[in-house]
């Protein structure tokens, strides 16, 4: 006779009824964790803070005097870094700190374009824009927006004449007189708000 099989014992593929403990989460790795969130804060807010102190910064149009390039409410990028990198130019908007002549001290910077560079003597003649006494080409202004005449003015070394695109809703040079480099915060070269109106300037 053939020898019997020997007995295995019966298999069981069923789970415990029991749940398995599980470890407990490792506090070590929590406290990472958290360590590595304040970090990437930390580091969002410095980026955030040296991007606005030195490259860029947003800036709101709180009046009409730059209409219709800028409308109230309009925001804008202001390039920190432009004019450490090349000169003023004409027709350059620029956003400014109150200078001395504006009397408003609710007013902290104003935007305007630059329409007469060092050396320049800038005149308003028969509602026009003079330079040298050549009449300024100014497709931006706002138009049936009257400029009353001003006399001639001799720009200084380092000082800018500014005046906002609707000329007869503008406090500018005209009331204050040319701005020094100084008080330039940068150049406004970008409409970023309302997204339908995203323009460079």
């Amino acid at each position: 006779m053939d020898p019997s099989p020997p007995r295995t014992a019966p298999r069981d593929d069923h789970l415990p009824s029991e749940p398995l403990d599980r470890p407990e989460p490792d506090k070590r790795s929590s406290i990472r964790s958290a360590v590595e969130w304040v970090v990437i804060v930390a580091a969002a807010l410095l980026a955030a803070l040296l991007i606005k102190t030195f490259l860029l910064q947003a800036f709101y149009i709180p009046s009409d005097s730059m209409n219709p390039t800028l409308v109230q409410r309009d925001r804008v990028l202001v390039n920190k870094l432009s004019y450490h990198f090349h000169d003023v130019h004409r027709g350059d908007i620029v956003v400014f700190k109150r200078p001395p002549g504006e009397t408003d001290p609710k007013i902290k910077d104003l935007i305007k374009r630059v329409i007469a560079l060092p050396g320049d003597t800038v005149e308003g003649r028969d509602g026009q824009i003079l330079i040298d006494n050549r009449v300024l080409r100014e497709p931006y202004t706002a138009k049936n927006s009257p400029m009353g005449d001003f006399p001639a003015h001799k720009i200084p070394k380092g000082h800018y004449w500014v005046m906002g695109d609707n000329r007869g809703n503008s406090k500018d040079s005209r009331a204050f007189g040319p701005i020094p480099k100084s008080l330039i915060v940068g150049r406004a070269f970008i409409c970023v708000w309302p997204i339908s109106n995203i323009t460079l300037l």
